[in-house]
């Protein structure tokens, strides 16, 4: 089909038939659903049909072994599977992130991007792990300088970033500061960063006006040269950190950074990630999106637990930078980014990244059982907030049965209330007689109250295969003036209609 075609509707909800289109899809889609309620073989089935029938390149993350299988069966039924890329071990295609991110950078912000995308992850990671407080800004400052000095010091003492170099200079650097060495890998760098940086001072000088120059002091010198270098200035920057800042801290708190740092990248040195991320060259990139390809990352966190998770919030996050620099006007082509069992994926830039997500033609679907996953994996003072702000960019919201208390009441809530009419009797007995007075008033009260969502139907053979639910779509009026309709999906079709 046409893909440029954004107002090509997708489903059709509310009185009359209201069409939910591929713009919509840009503005995000949440999937709430406990276990066993149909939200992945019900609303999430039905919309990766949907996109694949339309064109759409996307990237799937995985967190059960089967999803894979499930991917392989939706590209079959659109005529995709040769659309179709699998990224997992003993396969067929590799991604070097590193080389990736120096062929996208200019060779100024190439350091600054590794930075970045490291940081992200292990941030992430931490968080969900609950190794660290993310509201000690301290803690968090500290592994960010270890990060970025340990990454532009491997850039300036070799000219190129590996993990294994960034892994080796940042292990010794934390064994030095207790044997004093100077030949370990961290010293070797140090050594060779300076030699670089003074023969490009040597040079840059010589092009100078000399007498200028002349009549500076040697601290004006300085100055004038960390100024006008940016490597010069930067060295200066690795030399206080190594040497002060990091030196002066506490060894527990030395000892969780280190961890945080080294332990992210030693899982990046094994197999099977190494090859597939680190050390071949790429058979794919991100940018295959653009021309409808659909990456599926089959390393499931339910087999390969942390690395699993890593790894794809890692490749998550390089995929979202990519489909956001992309010129739509040349490659507009509609893209999507798929989670089920979404709160494993979460990072700090999740929310900035869907608030531009539509003028990017970037279709976000989340789906989990319940909000308080999302809680759980973002953890900190501000968790509720994060969570909440987070969901507000996601424009659709499915509600299927669920048997948490919190998720539906926020269901209720979002779907609002109503004046409902009330009737009142009244009797009085005047004189032997019995007078009855009706009485009409209204009261407010909720459209569909929470309780409601413990009896949706979930499925299977019980409910003939039919998986009920409520959709609420911001900015619609769908059913008597309101922004929500129920919805009814079909596990063997692609049918569905209102109830």
């Amino acid at each position: 089909m046409d893909t440029s075609n954004f107002d090509h509707p997708l489903l059709k909800i509310g009185t009359g038939g209201i069409p939910w289109t591929i713009w919509n899809s840009f503005e995000g889609l949440q999937i709430f659903g406990g276990i066993g309620s149909g939200k992945t073989s019900g609303s999430g089935r039905f919309f990766a049909h949907k996109f694949l029938a339309a064109g759409y390149g996307g990237l799937v993350l995985t967190v059960k072994p089967d999803e894979k299988d499930d991917w392989i069966e939706y590209c079959q039924k659109a005529n995709r599977l040769d659309d179709l890329i699998i990224v997992e071990p003993y396969g067929e295609h590799y991604f070097n992130f590193l080389d990736y991110e120096s062929k996208h950078s200019r060779s100024k912000t190439y350091a600054e991007n590794i930075v970045q995308v490291i940081k992200t992850v292990i941030n992430a990671s931490d968080e969900k792990d609950g190794t660290s407080n993310q509201g000690d800004q301290f803690w968090k400052s500290a592994l960010d300088m270890l990060i970025s000095n340990t990454v532009e010091l491997c850039w300036l003492a070799h000219d190129r970033i590996t993990v294994e170099l960034i892994y080796n200079i940042a292990r010794s650097a934390s064994r030095r500061l207790y044997k004093n060495s100077n030949d370990d890998d961290f010293s070797i760098a140090l050594k060779l960063a300076r030699k670089n940086v003074q023969e490009k001072m040597a040079a840059w000088t010589a092009k100078q006006d000399i007498y200028e120059m002349s009549k500076m002091t040697h601290e004006e010198y300085e100055i004038y040269l960390r100024d006008n270098m940016p490597e010069a200035r930067s060295l200066m920057f690795i030399d206080q950190f190594f040497t002060e800042t990091y030196g002066e801290l506490s060894p527990k708190t030395k000892s969780i950074i280190d961890f945080s740092f080294t332990g992210f990248l030693y899982r990046l040195l094994k197999e099977p990630v190494y090859s597939l991320f680190c050390n071949k060259p790429s058979t794919f990139t991100p940018d295959d999106c653009f021309d409808g390809k659909i990456i599926i990352i089959n390393l499931p966190t339910k087999l390969y637990y942390k690395v699993g998770r890593d790894i794809q919030i890692m490749f998550k996050y390089i995929w979202q930078r990519a489909m956001e620099r992309r010129n739509v006007k040349k490659q507009g082509r509609p893209v999507f980014l798929w989670a089920d069992e979404a709160q494993n994926f979460l990072h700090e830039y999740d929310a900035d990244y869907q608030a531009t997500a539509r003028s990017s033609r970037i279709a976000t679907v989340y789906i989990t059982q319940n909000i308080p996953n999302y809680y759980a994996n973002m953890k900190g003072d501000v968790a509720e907030h994060k969570v909440k702000s987070f969901l507000g960019t996601l424009a659709t919201k499915v509600f299927h049965a669920n048997a948490d208390i919190e998720t539906n009441k926020y269901a209720s809530d979002l779907i609002g209330e109503a004046y409902q009419r009330k009737e009142q009797e009244s009797s009085c007995v005047t004189d032997g007689k019995t007078t009855v007075t009706t009485s009409v008033d209204t009261e407010l009260v909720k459209i569909v109250r929470p309780e409601k969502f413990h009896t949706l139907k979930t499925g299977g053979n019980k409910y003939d295969k039919k998986v009920t639910g409520y959709i609420h779509v911001q900015g619609m009026r769908l059913r008597d003036g309101f922004s929500y309709d129920g919805i009814q999906f079909d596990q063997d079709t692609d049918y569905t209609k209102n109830y």
